[in-house]
């Protein structure tokens, strides 16, 4: 089933799309990237999800030698109608072999099952918040800003977000980017976070130039956060 489905993305290869995707993934080998759009990636796992899902999620994911595969690994596990204890069992199979941030953030875009079982979900999420792995503690970090910024959660959102601090650039990013959001829905709980913040201050202050370059925010709140900034 996979060389099959290899097969189905090289014959949709665009070396053009490659070579531009590339240099957004420099983390990639460039070798391992086929070069096939996100859609079609996605009209794909949507096939796979619908009619063999098991077949597919139960085979070899070390096999997954392609960009193009993981993130069409990913997309399935989303689209795929099983039951939560059984997704989450291909979550944190999956998990292991994300190394970019593509793959992760569109990974947990997709997992929308989180949004009725939060509780669940949110347990399942700690341990990799305190994960040094780099893109473990991404995929934290982009599963809180996508699910758990709202009125339950915020608090412990931000208290979270607070205590990754592993040091590596594609977490900080993540975690940055978390920030900036859970200020623009709750801006006032988040700037009293921000007064006492413990996160470093590359994180922090990629979180203020996030708020900052936002079409969200207004003249008066990126006002605030440039005075915010660490030196």
């Amino acid at each position: 089933m996979q060389q099959n489905i290899r097969k189905r993305l090289i014959e949709l290869q665009d070396l053009n799309y490659r070579d531009f995707n590339a240099k957004l993934l420099p983390t990639v080998d460039k070798e391992t990237i086929i070069g096939v759009r996100i859609p079609s990636i996605r009209n794909i796992a949507k096939e796979i999800a619908k009619r063999d899902a098991h077949t597919y999620l139960n085979s070899n994911l070390s096999q997954d030698l392609f960009f193009e595969e993981k993130m069409l690994r990913g997309m399935v596990i989303g689209y795929a109608k099983l039951d939560f204890d059984e997704q989450l069992k291909y979550i944190k199979q999956f998990i292991p072999s994300i190394d970019n941030w593509s793959v992760c953030d569109s990974f947990c875009s997709g997992l929308k099952c989180t949004k009725n079982h939060q509780n669940e979900v949110w347990e399942f999420l700690l341990p990799y918040a305190s994960s040094k792995n780099e893109y473990e503690a991404r995929f934290a970090a982009v599963m809180l800003l996508n699910y758990f910024v709202d009125e339950h959660y915020i608090q412990q959102t931000l208290k979270v977000l607070d205590s990754i601090q592993n040091g590596k650039f594609y977490t900080q990013m993540a975690v940055a980017w978390a920030i900036s959001i859970c200020y623009i829905k709750y801006p006032i709980l988040t700037e009293e976070y921000l007064q006492t913040s413990t996160q470093n201050r590359f994180t922090y202050n990629k979180a203020l130039q996030k708020i900052i370059e936002s079409n969200q925010t207004n003249a008066d709140m990126k006002e605030k956060m440039k005075v915010m900034k660490r030196k």
